[in-house]
């Protein structure tokens, strides 16, 4: 975590500009997902590792909802809220670890690009955190693998791993149930070729 809330992440979010193509992409990827819920839209959204937003300023323009949002990074949170695209009350300096919202106190809670770099170890827990945090729904967008697979990332070790992370949902959460799962192939949606599964405690009002 040190790596992202430093330097490295410094350069990550000065990589990854709030360019108006960039966020055309994060609106070709958000909004056939979001349509899975047309009939039950959720009234709030937490983004758990938000950058520099790119996909916030996506949702502000497909969503009513009430956005929130956690991010280790101060760089990121400072473009964030420079732009204007998050009231600083509603933007937290955390991590998944511990998420700073209430049980169950937020309709959707998602993570994109995230998971991928949280240490097998620790996944559980940050799996267990969105859980808790989640009323409904639970968005993971991230690269598959079907077996975990450790990834070198920028020339680094030990910094990225591929997995099935709807299925380690799944897994822990016997109430947990997929109304959908992607893929965001890059050539049609200028995506990362991640896979996104989007899924739903059953029962929750």
């Amino acid at each position: 975590m040190e790596h992202w809330a430093g330097a490295f992440g410094d350069a990550y979010a000065n990589r990854n500009a709030a360019t108006t193509e960039a966020v055309q992409t994060r609106l070709r990827m958000l909004a056939p997902i979001l349509a899975r819920l047309d009939g039950d839209r959720p009234r709030n959204i937490l983004e758990c590792g938000c950058n520099v937003g790119l996909n916030l300023r996506a949702l502000r323009q497909l969503t009513r909802a009430e956005l929130h949002a956690i991010e280790p990074n101060a760089h990121a949170r400072q473009q964030v809220l420079d732009d204007r695209v998050l009231e600083p009350s509603r933007l937290h300096d955390a991590t998944l670890a511990q998420l700073p919202f209430g049980d169950a106190s937020v309709d959707l809670v998602f993570t994109s690009g995230v998971l991928i770099h949280v240490p097998p170890d620790r996944l559980e827990r940050a799996l267990r955190e969105v859980y808790r945090v989640s009323r409904k729904y639970v968005l993971a967008i991230e690269y598959f693998s079907v077996k975990p697979e450790a990834v070198e990332y920028r020339d680094q070790a030990g910094m990225m791993w591929k997995r099935d992370f709807g299925g380690a949902y799944l897994d822990l959460f016997s109430d947990l149930v997929p109304i959908d799962v992607g893929f965001l192939w890059r050539r049609t949606t200028g995506c990362d070729d991640a896979t996104w599964w989007l899924l739903s405690k059953r029962g929750a009002p």
